[in-house]
């Protein structure tokens, strides 16, 4: 059986989306991968290189001001080192965020990681969740309760730190990481197999 190797290149400004990578990292291990977790804002060579022989890459980052955060663009523009060298060509890609708001414009932040993805000519991976807490039946507690399909969203109260995010987006931040190892297996046989 093939093992995966997937890297969560994340930043977290308060820790809040430091929890919801741990989550990924946990899904992806407990699906079989080889997980690596990346500070972007202190990234170093080494790391860039893991990066470069990782079979996904998944992006995280707060939503500040309807975007990722500052520290996550500069990473992004950086990588256009590996852009020129198509460093990440094929690659596998996925992406999640927290903000204080239920909406906080996360879903630009998801859109912006898949633009990145696809300049580096990867492919995105989504939650692959049916949306959840949409019923009169439903709970704040179900996987995906603010309804995301590009990827993992996530909100905490601006005022709680990262003990306050909630169980149920850790819970989905552990699915986006068990499907993305999941991907990558069947992807890297897929490959080998050719």
């Amino acid at each position: 059986m093939t093992t995966p190797v997937v890297s969560i290149a994340y930043h977290s400004g308060y820790g809040h989306t430091a929890v919801l990578a741990e989550a990924v990292r946990d899904g992806a291990a407990d699906a079989g991968a080889t997980v690596h977790l990346i500070k972007v804002d202190g990234i170093s060579e080494a790391e860039w290189e893991l990066l470069d022989s990782s079979d996904a890459i998944v992006f995280g980052s707060p939503t500040y001001m309807g975007t990722a955060s500052g520290a996550f663009h500069q990473f992004a523009e950086a990588s256009s080192k590996r852009w020129f060298a198509d460093a990440w060509l094929d690659k596998l890609a996925a992406g999640f965020t927290n903000s204080g708001s239920k909406s906080g414009d996360k879903l630009h932040t998801l859109q912006f990681f898949q633009t990145l993805a696809g300049q580096h000519g990867m492919t995105w991976i989504n939650l692959g969740l049916k949306p959840g807490w949409n019923t009169s039946e439903s709970s704040e507690n179900d996987l995906n309760r603010l309804g995301f399909f590009s990827g993992a969203g996530a909100q905490t109260p601006s005022d709680l730190g990262p003990e306050g995010v909630h169980k149920a987006d850790i819970a989905t931040a552990e699915h986006l990481g068990r499907r993305v190892a999941t991907t990558a297996r069947t992807f890297a046989a897929g490959r080998a197999a050719v």
